[in-house]
């Protein structure tokens, strides 16, 4: 009754980082691209989320939105990169 479960742990490292990262590189199964997200995690502090969410709120746009239009103006696609 002890023993642990041999199963994977939720946040457990994946065997072949590399294979782990080229994963999302594949297209996705569904027929719109456009509709392929992926999600990004930050932290930051709560008086900084207070301040983009009021940004984006004068803006009329969603904090998401902004901060989709603010990185693709840092990170531009450049000529040969996958689309």
């Amino acid at each position: 009754m002890n023993e642990r479960s041999p199963r994977r742990g939720f946040a457990s490292r994946p065997a072949d980082p590399d294979q782990w990262i080229k994963a999302a590189d594949n297209a996705p199964r569904a027929a719109d691209v456009a509709a392929f997200t992926a999600r990004l995690t930050i932290d930051v502090t709560p008086e900084l989320r207070g301040r983009i969410k009021i940004a984006a709120f004068g803006r009329g746009v969603t904090v998401a939105d902004m901060l989709r239009e603010l990185l693709a103006s840092e990170f531009p696609s450049t000529p040969g990169d996958p689309t």
